[in-house]
């Protein structure tokens, strides 16, 4: 999310799997070498307390998917003791009816053998007959189950090639930058994600006096739509850059461009686009849209860039102002998407701007891998093992 006229309502799921606190040790293992193998397998390791976390958060991620569905608002006008019967009613047939038609049969044939089980028959001649359909139920229970991890599986299997394929897109290790370095991390909801971010030298060459390019971007949607939509992105960037046009230009043809295949507005894209020259060490820049980035300086001041524009994709006669700025020797650059800052922990409390900020502001002398480790670090804590839903991505640039 974009806060007053910039927190447009991009991006709706955050995922990045946050790492989970370090687990205790397992419990004593069987003594049978093949038992403790068999349990190796089955909790890849884990210990009791960390699959507890997964499981809640996976609970709690779940129940909070399918609760979507539900009127809260007429379920909270009903009597106390009325409510767990409407919540369970509810969250039933959200299940229900994301099943296929064949699905929603063998389920009900399967409920139906499971509540009519039991059912005993006494006749006149002393002879009793007993219905037992358990053993029934349960194969059709396990074959719906079947059914839905084959598909999960194949989505999944799916998902990590949509995965890979976007990670060739971005850069897996920062560029070499005279007098300044770049550190950079990116954390999907899902397997893919609709946040980009790229630093490299237009020409292809880190040699004498070329400018550094600097982009962090977050597209509105989430997981495969979004994921294309920066793809797509990723591509014109890369190709108008190429040609060697300014600032101004490149952001204006961005635009429109996406404003082309924007569906009326609705898939639009905030960014931070900028041209960093290491020799001068001056930054100009566009902000479309997006989080304000937070430049601290070596003496402590905070300052935001906030010149730019409107999101690109909104209008395609949108005009864009370019802003600039001097860094000098120890400040820090910090961009970000709003997942960042939108994180949140399982009070619902979010991280905030206010939060990031005042870390920012701690940070004293680390290099830029070590700011963004911790930055990173800090947001993973104060989560904890809470699911998120929206992507989270940072980029770090410390002038040396």
């Amino acid at each position: 999310m974009i806060s007053g006229f910039r927190r447009f309502p991009s991006s709706l799921f955050y995922t990045s799997r946050m790492p989970l606190p370090e687990p205790p040790s397992a419990p004593n293992p069987p003594k049978s070498p093949q038992n403790a193998n068999l349990w190796g397998r089955i909790s890849e390791g884990r210990g009791i307390e960390e699959l507890w976390s997964q499981f809640s958060a996976d609970t709690r991620a779940s129940y909070g998917f399918y609760g979507k569905e539900l009127d809260w608002e007429e379920i909270n006008k009903l009597p106390w003791w009325r409510r767990p019967l409407h919540i369970a009613k509810g969250l039933f047939l959200a299940m229900f009816y994301k099943l296929t038609p064949p699905r929603r049969i063998i389920l009900l044939i399967a409920f139906f053998m499971l509540v009519s089980s039991g059912f005993k028959f006494d006749f006149a001649d002393k002879t009793h007959l007993e219905i037992r359909f358990e053993l029934f139920a349960a194969l059709l229970f396990l074959l719906l189950l079947a059914l839905e991890l084959a598909d999960k599986v194949t989505m999944k299997r799916d998902l990590e090639i949509a995965r890979e394929i976007q990670q060739w897109l971005v850069p897996s290790t920062p560029p070499a930058v005279s007098n300044s370095e770049v550190a950079f991390s990116t954390r999907p909801q899902n397997s893919v994600a609709g946040d980009y971010y790229d630093a490299f030298y237009p020409q292809g060459n880190s040699e004498g006096n070329e400018k550094l390019f600097l982009v962090i971007a977050d597209v509105a949607g989430k997981s495969i739509p979004a994921a294309l939509l920066m793809a797509t992105f990723q591509a014109s960037l890369r190709t108008i850059t190429g040609e060697g046009v300014g600032l101004n230009e490149l952001v204006l043809r961005l635009n429109r461009y996406a404003a082309a295949h924007s569906l009326d507005g609705r898939r639009f894209t905030t960014a931070l686009l900028a041209e960093y020259d290491p020799a001068t060490r001056r930054l100009e820049y566009i902000n479309a849209g997006h989080n304000n980035p937070i430049l601290k300086r070596k003496d402590g001041t905070i300052e935001r860039l906030e010149t730019g524009g409107v999101p690109l994709g909104i209008a395609a006669e949108s005009q864009f102002a370019i802003g600039s700025v001097d860094l000098g020797c120890g400040d820090l650059l910090l961009l970000f998407t709003d997942g960042m800052v939108d994180a949140f922990d399982r009070k619902g409390e979010e991280f905030g701007d206010a939060r990031l900020v005042a870390l920012v502001k701690s940070l004293n002398g680390q290099t830029a891998q070590q700011s963004m480790q911790f930055l990173m670090h800090q947001v993973d804590a104060f989560v904890g093992a809470t699911r998120q839903f929206d992507d989270i991505t940072c980029l770090v640039l410390r002038c040396r």
